[in-house]
């Protein structure tokens, strides 16, 4: 499968946008997908799991309670909406897919990845 993440921009904290992740196949409602974000001189660190069907998501404690992850299976597509953003949250986000199956914050967890999309959140 193939991932494209698009959405990104800059925002004023308190602010919000909505990332979006494409994927390719018809395969797409057998991958539980990730979200997952990079800071400059930062380690990659997960922000959000969804599952394959959209029943179950799983939040970082960073972003618990602001962020929701959704999907629509019949349009390929995965959604963060992102609120009350803060400048913490500046980051390049990348969309991942793994196999269905139990829940993972792990990177290496995750087959595929899309290509990124900066996130800029100002003071």
């Amino acid at each position: 499968v193939q991932l494209q993440a698009f959405g990104g921009g800059l925002v004023q904290a308190g602010g919000s946008l909505r990332l979006s992740c494409a994927a390719s196949g018809r395969t797409f409602s057998m991958y539980d997908m990730g979200w997952f974000r990079q800071a400059p001189g930062k380690e990659r660190e997960f922000v959000a799991h969804i599952n394959w069907n959209g029943a179950s998501t799983y939040y970082a404690d960073s972003v618990k309670g602001r962020f929701i992850s959704s999907r629509d299976n019949a349009k390929n597509t995965v959604y963060l909406q992102m609120n009350i953003l803060k400048p913490e949250d500046t980051a390049v986000y990348y969309c991942a897919a793994r196999l269905s199956g139990s829940y993972s914050y792990t990177a290496s967890e995750y087959d595929y990845w899309g290509q990124g999309t900066q996130v800029t959140v100002s003071s």
